[in-house]
């Protein structure tokens, strides 16, 4: 309960913002408003997806599977799906973040969701691009040192918990 409250409240404190700046500057807040909605048309496919993914794992994979896969028992499993789940999805970081939060609150380690959020760095579309720019070496370098400190990150928070 004490979530959607939160969410109340904010939705609550942009709306009130919203209307006062339409008294002050009318043109450009619906500017502004206009603007907004078009990142929400842009992100909510993707939003789409994620709940979609999180309905899918809220109904067919139970606790004990998540344990195994991203518990605290997940070994390296864990982390070559936490690394290579990063690296694949897309979208912007945001909108994973139910589902990493899903996937916590089931049973997931952190470090294994700070990993993933991590690593997300590496773009695939855009890696021939950076080999053009930069050359392989140089990509091969940076793709390995961003695993790696996803890795390391990772295992910092598992430390601290």
């Amino acid at each position: 309960m004490k979530k959607s409250r939160s969410g109340l409240i904010m939705l609550a404190i942009v709306t009130v913002l919203y209307l006062l700046l339409y008294f002050m500057h009318p043109d450009r807040t619906m500017d502004a408003l206009n603007e907004s909605l078009g990142v929400l048309k842009m992100v909510l496919p993707v939003l789409l997806i994620v709940f979609f993914l999180m309905a899918l794992l809220n109904s067919f994979i139970d606790e004990k599977a998540i344990s195994k896969y991203l518990g605290e028992e997940s070994g390296t499993k864990g982390w070559l799906l936490a690394l290579v789940g990063g690296i694949l999805s897309h979208g912007p970081g945001y909108v994973w973040y139910p589902l990493l939060q899903n996937l916590r609150e089931q049973g997931a380690k952190d470090g294994l969701i700070i990993a993933f959020v991590y690593v997300r760095a590496i773009k695939l579309p855009w890696l021939p691009l950076m080999v053009t720019y930069f050359g392989l070496p140089f990509t091969l370098v940076y793709t390995f040192y961003v695993v790696l400190g996803a890795y390391v990150q990772g295992m910092i928070a598992d430390k601290f918990k």
